[in-house]
């Protein structure tokens, strides 16, 4: 759905514990998996290690932005897609819906003969893991067709050798990140809670937002990342105010260095009515959390009426992970 509509939540499904739905279908069929956006509540960053890599305490929620994820036998491996910036999206290995099929298969011995076809709607380069999420659903979705019946610890690890983000996008829900964002560790949401999202012109790469980061923060102690025990109790107790008043992202200056214009986002938003406001993960969507439903769809109009973003967006969380249709 696009513009200011709400989204369907998350579909029904056999829960294995991983926050993954699973049911029983036929071994050779298509299959399809739907797979949510995220937002980072809380984006600690730790200093650059040694591998490159940051340490990150990063606070995840799933939200009501979906891409489906439709994979069929085929001669060989081939990515189609379609939808809002699927001309964005690549289509060749570098695709990470390809390379989890290549990477379960070379597991079990298998080829990885599949046409994987990705429906658009999260936003493409928007800092809420929509290809993360695809990587997530095309494993999922490569592991029914070929009947592997792979564990949870086998899916999620697989999940970490595709990206950091991965692993949450398998099981969505609300989860705390720690290492590279890769280690999960499920956190209880005591309500849903309201969003609006700004979506920008262009995308933002998010290796260049890290570089970014280590050049402002060159020169100076940077703090070892850590959630805030009070976001963490906001979140348990459903409290959107009490949440608004802890979000945080370390790599919003990064973010607004390179990309200015979206510091007229976020004041657009806030004078709507929106509780807070921040960068999405590496942006350039811009998040914004709000009391209630209808102060969502009235924010999501200022935005767009405010001419600072190209879309808006309305959605709920927390919903579950990737879940087969």
């Amino acid at each position: 759905m696009s513009g200011t509509e709400h989204t369907a939540s998350a579909g029904a499904g056999v829960n294995d514990g991983a926050g993954v739905s699973r049911t029983e279908r036929p071994v050779g069929g298509g299959v399809t998996v739907r797979v949510p956006a995220k937002v980072n509540v809380r984006l600690a960053v730790g200093a650059a290690r040694p591998d490159g890599f940051h340490d990150l305490a990063n606070v995840f929620l799933a939200v009501s932005l979906f891409d489906e994820v439709t994979v069929t036998p085929a001669a060989t491996l081939t990515v189609t897609c379609e939808g809002p910036g699927a001309d964005l999206v690549p289509l060749d290995r570098t695709n990470l819906a390809a390379r989890a099929a290549e990477l379960l298969a070379a597991r079990h011995g298998i080829s990885p003969d599949v046409h994987i076809h990705i429906a658009k709607d999260i936003p493409v380069a928007g800092g809420m893991a929509g290809g993360s999420a695809d990587g997530a659903g095309a494993l999922l979705a490569c592991d029914t067709l070929w009947g592997l019946g792979s564990t949870r610890a086998e899916l999620l690890d697989i999940c970490a050798e595709l990206g950091s983000d991965v692993p949450f996008s398998l099981v969505g829900g609300a989860a705390l990140g720690t290492g590279r964002g890769e280690l999960l560790t499920p956190l209880t949401v005591g309500g849903e809670f309201h969003w609006v999202f700004a979506l920008a012109d262009g995308g933002l790469s998010t290796p260049a937002v890290y570089g970014e980061f280590d050049r402002l923060t060159a020169g100076r102690a940077v703090p070892v990342p850590e959630a805030s025990p009070a976001l963490l109790e906001a979140l348990r107790t459903g409290d959107a105010t009490a949440l608004a008043a802890t979000l945080a992202n370390d790599l919003q200056p990064a973010a607004l260095a390179l990309r200015p214009d979206l510091a007229g986002t976020l004041a657009a938003g806030l004078a709507a009515g929106a509780l807070s406001a921040l960068v999405s993960g590496s942006g350039p969507t811009t998040a914004f959390l709000v009391k209630d439903a209808g102060t969502a769809e009235a924010v999501a109009k200022a935005l767009i009426e405010s001419g600072t973003c190209r879309a808006a967006r309305v959605a709920g969380s927390p919903v579950g992970g990737a879940t087969l249709l």
